[in-house]
């Protein structure tokens, strides 16, 4: 195969049609028969438009943490992935144990997992749980890196601080009591201090700022966690190479696949072209309407229930259209749900809440989640609304990204289902991480662009990332992803009951009553869960699809 010349790019792939980009891209993402033959390499195309952060913490949603943070690092805590007929639940990262204080529970206990290492050599350590900590809550450590707060605080807002007891046990404080912390710490990568520090030795800079600046840039490009994969190589918006940790601390996961190539993708047409010309071996979110030529050409589709939820998450600042709960419920009633599936080839589940019925959180709502058109119109009219004069919304979305599925089309079809219950929608298209990065500013800053409801896929398999962060008022803007601004006493007590229940029967009984208060009030239009779909060659072995946003490449085989 003839090297690629240097003006190619993936600027110029983005100007042709999705075969002859696929086609070009061939030229720019694969070794040589020879060199493949010698190692096993697994090349996916991600439906992100750029490779997420590499240097610890990811943006691109958690396709982020799916792609660079799961595969390159470790997290104290992190979701069993092993099993395709279970729920994912939290499981032992490098900490092996936690336990908040009987006497005081703003204050945890985490013992940490002797013999693990840095992909550099450095140890694991409590040093460096509380050097992490610090990159992102402490404004006054050396390392403190603004860029990687956003994603980080707003998945743990309560944590406060971390101090080392010995070298294997690391005490946390919170700002209250808070039953959820060891499933947000899920969400904080593990970087090593020792290979930052020698990129912040080598920097240049005037300030102390500057140089730690320049060093995370010169991390995110040679970054060292202590995941099952090595960053072997990185070009912003082409690809990401990683390479087997044959070292790697859990001989589970102890990944059998040499290399591993990402390549950002955003459109469905272009990943599915690339699939069938035998470009990569994995894409995320297939084409719908491909479906059918994918499996025939014998490749395998795989999906499963996870709890991820597609909603347009509503504005409730001053003027906002949804203020209304007629309204609200109005516009979950007028979605067709089963056309969309179909549109979708069956790719989607039809939500009655933001978990399912016979979910321990789910409840007993009152109102149901359905297609009811004319119940619909009667609620509409009673709201003032007719076809003669209908409500305007504007929606903010996104063309493509992680966990959006097909956003266009699905958004689309919503609209047109809509305007026969007497809504008008309008739709602001922005590229998927700067939405994602609107999302914390929230509807009142002019990020939104006039928007009164946001188009945000969210992975719900968590109390906190399910509900807390959309309701409490502690989550309004910038704290986290509270972008509506709703919330009252009465959801905030509901939020409290639920956080201070440290007994899991106790806590499931008070996310019940939550979730049935949410479901009733309505701030979000529940449009579908998704399911996960990706289509891999047959190539690809013991691939466990599990109940989750997240996968395991690391368990993975190629023939």
């Amino acid at each position: 195969m003839k090297r690629a010349a240097p003006a190619l790019s993936l600027k110029r792939l983005k100007r042709l049609n999705p075969l002859a980009a696929c086609a070009a891209l061939a030229v720019l993402v694969l070794a040589s028969p020879a060199a493949l033959a010698q190692e096993k390499t697994l090349r996916i195309a991600m439906t992100a438009a750029d490779i997420p952060r590499t240097l610890g913490q990811p943006d691109q949603g958690f396709e982020g943490n799916r792609f660079t943070g799961i595969p390159i690092y470790d997290a104290l805590t992190q979701w069993d992935l092993s099993k395709a007929d279970a729920p994912s639940v939290l499981i032992p990262g490098v900490a092996t144990s936690w336990a908040v204080d009987a006497k005081d529970k703003t204050h945890w206990v985490f013992k940490l997992r002797p013999g693990v290492k840095f992909h550099d050599g450095s140890a694991f350590n409590a040093d460096a749980v509380v050097w992490n900590v610090q990159k992102v809550l402490d404004k006054d450590a050396p390392q403190f890196d603004a860029s990687q707060v956003g994603v980080t605080a707003s998945r743990m807002p309560t944590l406060k601080s971390a101090r080392k007891i010995d070298d294997m046990t690391v005490e946390f404080v919170t700002s209250e009591p808070d039953a959820f912390l060891p499933i947000n710490l899920s969400n904080l990568f593990m970087a090593s201090p020792a290979h930052w520090q020698k990129k912040f030795d080598a920097a240049a800079g005037a300030t102390p700022a500057d140089k730690a600046k320049a060093a995370w840039t010169a991390f995110a490009a040679d970054p060292a966690g202590s995941g099952p994969f090595k960053v072997t190589r990185f070009v912003a918006r082409e690809r990401l190479e990683l390479a087997a940790n044959k070292t790697y601390w859990d001989a589970k996961r102890v990944p059998k696949i040499d290399k591993v190539v990402m390549i950002p993708m955003p459109e469905a047409n272009a990943r599915t072209a690339a699939l069938l010309g035998g470009q990569v071996d994995w894409i995320e979110a297939p084409s719908p309407d491909a479906m059918a030529q994918i499996t025939q050409r014998g490749f395998k589709i795989y999906s499963n229930a996870q709890p991820h939820v597609w909603p347009w998450q509503l504005s409730f600042a001053e003027g906002s259209p949804w203020l209304d709960k007629r309204v609200r419920q109005a516009a979950n009633l007028c979605i067709d749900r089963g056309g969309m599936k179909q549109l979708l080839g069956g790719m989607m589940a039809e939500p009655k809440g933001t978990v399912p019925p016979g979910h321990p959180w789910f409840g007993k709502p009152a109102f149901d989640i359905r297609y009811d058109v004319k119940a619909a119109q009667a609620l509409m009219t009673q709201a003032g609304y007719s076809a003669a004069k209908p409500i305007k919304v504007k929606v903010q979305i996104s063309a493509s990204g992680s966990g959006q599925m097909q956003p266009l089309p699905m958004n689309e079809f919503a609209q047109q289902s809509l305007k026969q219950c007497f809504f008008d929608v309008q739709f602001d298209v922005i590229e998927w991480n700067t939405l994602f990065t609107n999302w914390r500013k929230g509807a009142k800053d002019p990020s939104a662009n006039g928007a009164n409801a946001v188009n945000i896929s969210f992975a719900a398999m968590d109390p906190f990332f399910a509900m807390v962060r959309f309701v409490s008022t502690k989550a309004f803007p910038p704290v986290s992803n509270n972008w509506g601004y709703y919330g009252s006493p009465e959801v905030d007590k509901l939020v409290a009951d639920a956080r201070t229940s440290f007994d899991d029967k106790a806590r499931d009984a008070a996310l019940a009553r939550l979730h049935t208060h949410i479901v009733d009030d309505a701030p979000f239009v529940w449009i579908a869960h998704d399911v996960g779909p990706r289509a891999m060659s047959a190539k690809v072995k013991n691939v466990v699809q599990p109940r989750s946003w997240f996968i395991d490449i690391a368990t993975m085989t190629m023939d």
